[in-house]
């Protein structure tokens, strides 16, 4: 038997495309629904490996024997959180389908994730980026305005390239945003972020539009479609002048300011779209650890 035979069988033993399918009706993220079946088929290989071939022989000492293998091979901590839960979701399916009478993941732990604090853009930087003179063409344009609404509303990068021309509401000064799990949320957008976005609409979007590019999207590429997170990623290692600036860190300096500026917590929570409080108080604990560090370089006896 050939190896695509072999994992065509194991697919279906698996039942990894019902999976998939269920993944696909449940409205979850295009990355999400890649991500969860990617892991699943990556512990159907690592079980076959064992001479694990079919669901119901899965133990959770098994599972733990997973877990282990992935920390010893390096990964992540967070990597491996993402898996624990992938397989969690794929064997509840199993049980909720009848395939399985138990799940081998139930209260299946992970190792806990190393609470690290969010990496800021410096204040250098951060003027660099968004006072430069960078031209007048229409891809400066669109940079401008696509660095102004990552740090001036705090979205997520798949949350910029998701937002379509009747997101922008320039009379009330507000964007509407959808966000994780599809929920919409409406957010406040400084003036310079309004003007950069009327001028790249108004000035520079008809110049790269083509007969076959997304009527509705706001930012568009180079190629005419709608501005995916590599696109921004480019677009960011190409303005900053110094130094690499992840998109996201974009969105944790806004956070960041907004907290020391004297924020509301729960403000800054509804602002980000954060299903939790406790998510957003990372931000406080940002705000301390740069205050200490001020003091430290100045105080003298620091």
């Amino acid at each position: 038997m050939s190896a695509a035979q072999l994992g065509n069988r194991a697919t279906a033993v698996w039942r990894l495309e019902g999976y998939g399918d269920t993944l696909r009706a449940a409205d979850r993220s295009a990355s999400t629904q890649r991500a969860y079946l990617a892991d699943a088929r990556a512990f159907v290989r690592w079980a076959g490996e064992r001479g694990t071939t079919k669901p119901s022989d899965v133990t959770k000492k098994d599972l733990r024997d997973y877990l282990v293998f992935m920390t010893r091979r390096g990964d992540e901590r967070t990597s491996i959180i993402r898996r624990r839960a992938s397989l969690r979701s794929y064997f509840a399916w199993m049980v909720e389908r009848g395939h399985l009478l138990s799940s081998p993941a139930a209260r299946l732990l992970a190792p806990r994730p190393a609470h690290q604090l969010p990496k800021l853009v410096v204040r250098e930087q951060l003027e660099n980026l968004l006072d430069d003179d960078w031209g007048e063409d229409e891809w400066a344009t669109l940079d401008r305005a696509v660095c102004e609404v990552l740090y001036g509303a705090g979205l997520r990068v798949s949350e910029l390239c998701g937002l379509d021309l009747a997101s922008v509401d320039f009379a009330q000064g507000l964007l509407r945003v959808l966000g994780k799990g599809q929920k919409e949320r409406i957010v406040p957008l400084h003036r310079r972020g309004l003007e950069a976005l009327r001028m790249w609409i108004e000035d520079a979007r008809d110049a790269v539009v083509r007969v076959d590019s997304p009527p509705d999207a706001l930012f568009l590429n180079r190629r005419a479609r709608r501005l995916g997170p590599r696109d921004v990623r480019r677009i960011l290692d190409h303005r900053v002048a110094r130094g690499h600036v992840h998109p996201h860190a974009l969105r944790h300096t806004y956070a960041t300011h907004l907290v020391e500026g004297g924020a509301d917590l729960r403000v800054v929570q509804e602002l980000l779209g954060h299903e939790s409080l406790t998510t957003t108080q990372i931000y406080t604990h940002v705000s301390k650890s740069r205050l200490q560090k001020v003091h430290r370089q100045t105080h003298p006896r620091g």
